[in-house]
């Protein structure tokens, strides 16, 4: 079947062809520098010639397909001669004949295509010789004009693919159509038809392991449904399940199938709309389910509705419902912005589903572009959290992010421990916390407050943040300067240059981690240039669905950096550093090798494991590894990365912390739903290293500040603690005291200040 239809497509082709150079020669697109040179000179006989070959290629196909099940041993060169075959393809197809020997009497013309002893093909019978007609430069869009002319009959064609179940009594079709080519679908239609009558000769049984879809319900018969229909009375009387479906009088005239009921005017309107960009992203899913083991908010215990794949179908679906409705109402039902809502909540943005995608989806991208979706619509759900820490993150006075700063972390976290504390003492509300972390809800549609806020308070905060921002530590904040950071012991010109963008996580939140960065910078005695004044990446923003302040942002960083590259052009900058994987994500599209040529974007980590840093000593205490979702570690591989920096061979804790930013703060539900398997892994992990009777400190690194807030909240649940590798590798390379004397240092006299 499929060689069939890829030769009827050819076919099709070729009438396109032919429709196409039966124009006169003034439609023809001629590149010409002199407009009163005469096109009929250019052209001369290539018309004719193209036609005649289209028309005996045409003729070459069309044979074949006719005779397909035509026995070779009663082909002979007159038979040949008298369909008016070209003399090269007769004198090719009797060399065939001649090498599979026609003895062999069960051998049909399907036969010698299907093993590809004889090729029908496209590239070297048409478009390569086309190519060679219409040679040179004044044809460089005819040929152009070909090539779209083949995609456009292409996107036709049809494939019947049988995958899974051949042998087994299953009929396992997939039939992919465009819903908008009515002369593709009826030809699906029919080929259907053709394969149910197939399975039915062989004996086989209209079935498939997910039951009848609505295709194969006209091909059973009351014999089939007998059985089916005895247990479905029995068990479900009142026809509460899939109500009426394989029942007396059951037929499609009711139902809707979505990828079937697509047609041209839907098309339209979807070509007019932003909803075109989601769709196309989504619309190539096989539907696999290979991204499912890998998603962060893919929890089996909560629901099984938002894995990659399903929440694909939820997209598909809901873009049918408001295309119909556009098309029939003319307005959109809120719900459908409610699900759309829905759907997009439920990912951090990881993108880790992109990796086993066999036809590279990424749902992380998919997410963002539904939530400017919803944003553009004036339809996106307001969180607090999401805005208070959107505008914490935007801000660059100093002034204002210490005030805000103060009221979120400083204050915030410990009222929130405070009420973790004082909940946990209250029986009814303890239990409400405990049941929510043992049993996670499910997550459909939008969540009350009172859930909310039981979900937010069901682990404490982080105790432990370092008091001050590092750049008001260093006396850096001013955003005129460019703070060039160097060791005065080092001569400059023994100096290697590197230009560290600390990020929001490792500057205005963890300021420990920027400090610690530098601190071992300056102990190698590596120059470090910092950006001017507090600077944020602009993932944050892009993510939550405000993609136009993050363009924005990213713009204003790039033109901040080419001015910063020209007024330190006497550095020989080759290094662009990191300490948090979602800048790096987001520095990417920074194109730093054109403002520091020949440069390389990197993490900390794998830049100090290239300079030689490991632990001589031991520790006293066992590690394992978290890999944050956004993994900095591009170059080398994280886990390999951590072990050598510790010296110390260290296991990794897999699934994502639950923090993700934003996430806890903005949907808290569906966050203890992702914690819930992360607590199953700490407390797997911790238990395999004390499994030996180690009764010393075991501690959960990482090289993510945001993933380190997170991981704090499960202290409790393993008897485990938390820090970021630069941070521990400081206390014991540069001592326990590194944090003051670093200061100190850079303070007197290992800071240049150079004006922007």
């Amino acid at each position: 079947m499929n060689i069939e239809l890829s030769t009827q497509n050819k076919l099709k082709l070729c009438d396109e062809l032919l429709d196409y150079f039966s124009k006169s020669h003034d439609d023809l697109p001629i590149n010409t520098n002199d407009e009163l040179t005469d096109k009929n000179l250019i052209i001369g006989d290539r018309l004719q010639q193209a036609v005649g070959l289209i028309n005996k290629i045409k003729n070459q196909w069309q044979f074949l397909l006719n005779n397909l099940d035509l026995k070779i041993y009663a082909i002979n060169a007159e038979f040949l001669e008298q369909q008016k075959l070209s003399t090269s393809f007769i004198k090719n197809f009797l060399e065939i004949l001649v090498e599979k020997n026609q003895s062999k009497n069960d051998l049909t013309i399907f036969h010698i295509i299907q093993d590809y002893s004889l090729r029908i093909s496209w590239k070297t019978e048409l478009r390569a010789k086309l190519l060679e007609i219409f040679n040179g430069k004044s044809f460089t869009q005819i040929a152009e004009v070909i090539d779209q002319i083949h995609q456009q009959v292409l996107r036709g064609r049809l494939f019947v693919a049988l995958h899974m179940h051949a042998g087994d009594g299953n009929v396992h079709t997939n039939i992919p159509v465009n819903s908008d080519n009515f002369e593709m679908l009826q030809t699906a239609h029919a080929i259907v038809d053709r394969i149910m009558k197939l399975a039915r000769s062989l004996d086989g049984v209209i079935s498939g392991e997910h039951g009848i879809g609505i295709t194969k319900l006209e091909y059973l018969n009351d014999e089939d449904l007998a059985a089916f229909r005895k247990y479905k009375n029995e068990i479900d009387p009142n026809g509460n399940f899939n109500k009426g479906k394989l029942m007396p009088g059951a037929d499609i005239r009711n139902a809707y199938t979505p990828s079937f009921h697509l047609m041209n005017a839907e098309s339209l309107i979807l070509e007019q709309s932003e909803l075109s960009k989601i769709s196309e992203m989504v619309k190539n899913c096989l539907r696999c389910g290979k991204c499912k083991p890998v998603c962060s908010t893919h929890v089996p215990r909560a629901n099984l509705l938002y894995s990659p794949r399903n929440k694909i179908l939820a997209t598909s679906l809901l873009i049918e419902a408001f295309l119909y409705e556009e098309q029939t109402r003319r307005g959109i039902s809120l719900l459908h912005f409610d699900e759309f809502n829905d759907v997009a909540d439920h990912c951090t943005v990881c993108h880790r589903c992109f990796k086993p995608c066999p036809v590279d989806i990424d749902f992380g991208k998919v997410s963002v572009s539904m939530r400017n979706l919803l944003r553009k619509n004036g339809k996106k759900r307001f969180s607090l959290g999401t805005a208070v820490s959107m505008i914490f993150l935007s801000l660059k006075d100093p002034r204002l992010i210490k005030l805000l700063r103060a009221g979120m972390m400083t204050y915030g976290f410990k009222m929130q421990r405070l009420f973790a504390a004082l909940m946990k003492k209250t029986p009814i509300i303890s239990a409400l916390i405990d049941d929510s972390r043992k049993h996670p809800n499910r997550t459909l549609g939008r969540p009350n407050i009172k859930e909310q806020v039981i979900h937010f308070m069901n682990r404490p905060m982080p105790g432990t943040l370092y008091p001050k921002l590092s750049r008001t530590a260093l006396n850096i904040e001013d955003n005129k300067i460019i703070p060039v950071i160097r060791n005065p012991q080092i001569k400059t010109s023994e100096s290697e240059a590197v230009f560290y963008f600390p990020g929001c996580g490792s500057e205005r939140l963890f300021s420990q981690v920027g400090l610690a960065t530098q601190a071992m910078l300056y102990h190698l005695g590596v120059t470090t240039v910092l950006p001017p004044g507090y600077l944020c990446c602009g993932f944050p923003q892009t993510a939550t669905g405000n993609e136009d302040i993050g363009n924005k942002i990213t713009t204003e960083n790039r033109v901040l950096f080419h001015r910063v590259a020209n007024t330190l052009n006497y550095l020989d900058i080759k290094t662009v550093l990191v300490s948090c994987g979602t800048c790096l994500d987001q520095l990417q599209k920074y194109q730093f090798e054109k403002i520091f040529p020949g440069c390389r974007l990197m993490d900390i980590h794998e830049f100090l494991m290239e300079k030689g840093i490991s632990l001589n000593s031991d520790t006293g205490k066992k590690y394992m590894f978290h890999d944050p979702c956004h993994s900095p570690t591009r170059i080398y591989d994280g886990t390999k990365v951590a072990s050598t920096l510790l010296n110390q061979q260290m296991p990794l804790c897999d699934r994502c912390c639950g923090d993700s930013g934003s996430f806890a703060y903005s949907r808290p539900d569906i966050a203890t739903q992702v914690k819930f398997r992360k607590q199953q892994e700490i407390e797997k992990v911790a238990a395999d290293l004390r499994s030996d009777g180690f009764s010393g400190e075991v501690k959960i690194l990482t090289t993510c500040p945001a993933c380190a807030q997170g991981l704090s909240r499960y202290e409790n649940d393993a008897n485990t603690k938390v820090d970021y590798i630069v941070v521990e590798l400081a206390e014991f390379v540069l001592g326990k005291n590194w944090l003051d004397d670093y200061i100190q240092k850079a303070n007197n006299g290992g800071i240049e200040r150079v004006v922007l």
